[in-house]
């Protein structure tokens, strides 16, 4: 059972104040979640968090998170703009972009942060806008497939992210004769997997890739990045991964394969997200609408630009009807939103609780990549986004769109809109 972090009764207060839709996230939760990360990690003296920014690109949410020891990671200009008003500076910040603009290589210097070059030929780029840095990092893409025992979790080979092989010992090479004394690895291979193993697997496949580096360039291994994956339980019938058995798992590989080769001061950095984010937020929406026709259709004031996941992916996310939370799920629905597209779908034959109208409806899960995806389809606006503090008291940490937001960009010369 998947248990809401807002009541009925404090959702009514908040919408006195703030009319739904609304994204809304739970400072304690993020907290909790941090603490636990780095407890798992705290074997290694050198261990970072850095959050993916893209997941909840809001400085609120990552002030908090900048409290909590955690760094951050970049992919756009932006996201380098918004770091710093967060407080973020120098090695605090991982820039990981792909197809980079040279401004971004020239911003991302200028802060001074560790730059993950996704490809070989990023180098020249680099050094031409931002000179070459002591300390580089470098993508590395195995190809293949990504297995975990028998199962397949991802196919590498069809990414468009990372260096082959021999692609990564040219780019360590290149680097150390134009200046750079330390280096950090980083792989991603797979997306939201719901087991202990993956980081550990992970790992031990970049620590062997690391001790082979050493031994081919001399290159000196300051750190290995082993990105996000770790992925949240969005089915109540998931079991949720537990971050401590999944730090043991990578402890244990770092002492098989790292220590043994000289390289136990090598630092363990994480570029999670959803782990960090998702279950750690919510969008609160009101059923409008109800539709009988083939099926039974609950329509909310939220869409798909509000939360695209389930629209984009068919992603499952949990629904809760606030106040009905022991209620018989008797009924089945879609719950839908209100854009001109078939896919505008929260949920699909979905048993719930008896809906009507003026029901506040909790969507879980969403904390991370739900707010970031939205969009303006249909010129529909995007949500607020509050903050429910640890005091029980809220924030509002993004105001919702107007329509004069949407309009904010036409050159209106020949144009009035009342």
């Amino acid at each position: 059972m998947k248990t809401p972090f807002v009541t009925l009764q404090k959702a009514r207060e908040i919408v006195r104040e703030n009319p739904t839709p609304f994204h809304i996230y739970d400072e304690a939760g993020i907290r909790r979640t941090a603490r636990a990360l780095r407890a798992a990690f705290s074997w290694n003296p050198g261990f970072k968090e850095y959050f993916a920014v893209k997941a909840t690109p809001n400085p609120f949410i990552l002030r908090i998170l900048r409290e909590e020891g955690c760094g951050v990671d970049c992919a756009s200009e932006t996201e380098l703009m918004l770091a710093k008003a967060a407080g973020f500076a120098g090695h605090e910040i991982m820039f990981s972009s792909n197809e980079t603009p040279d401004a971004e290589f020239a911003r991302a210097g200028a802060q001074g942060a560790i730059i993950n070059l996704d490809d070989y030929t990023l180098i020249e780029s680099m050094e031409r806008m931002c000179g070459v840095p002591e300390l580089v990092c470098c993508r590395f893409n195995p190809g293949g497939n990504f297995a975990i025992g028998n199962d397949i979790m991802d196919m590498p080979k069809d990414a468009k992210y990372g260096m082959t092989r021999e692609q990564l010992t040219q780019a360590y090479r290149v680097l150390m004769q134009k200046g750079t004394k330390r280096f950090g690895l980083h792989a991603f291979l797979a997306s939201n997997t719901l087991t202990n193993e993956y980081y550990p697997t992970l790992a031990r496949i970049l620590f062997k890739e690391a001790v082979q580096l050493h031994r081919e360039t001399g290159a000196k291994i300051a750190f290995i990045n082993l990105s996000g994956g770790v992925g949240i339980p969005y089915r109540p019938e998931d079991t949720a991964n537990d971050i401590a058995v999944i730090g043991e798992g990578v402890r244990r590989a770092y002492e098989e394969v790292l220590v043994p080769a000289g390289m136990g001061d090598v630092a363990i950095f994480t570029e999670l997200g959803r782990f960090m984010l998702g279950p750690n937020g919510a969008l609160i929406t009101t059923a409008i609408h109800e539709k009988h026709t083939y099926k039974e259709y609950i329509g909310v004031d939220a869409c798909a630009c509000n939360l695209m996941r389930p629209a984009m992916y068919g992603a499952y996310h949990h629904v809760t009807v606030l106040g009905k939370e022991n209620a018989p799920a008797d009924h089945v629905y879609n719950v839908v939103g209100g854009l001109c597209e078939n896919n505008d779908k929260f949920a699909i034959d979905r048993r719930l609780p008896e809906i009507n109208r003026g029901d506040l409806l909790y969507i879980h899960d969403t904390g991370a990549h739900g707010f970031s995806m939205g969009y303006n389809y249909n010129g529909k606006l995007r949500s607020a986004e509050l903050l429910l503090r640890e005091d029980g008291s809220v924030q509002r940490i993004r105001r919702a769109e107007t329509p004069k937001d949407y309009f904010a960009t036409f050159d209106f010369t020949d144009f009035r809109f009342e």
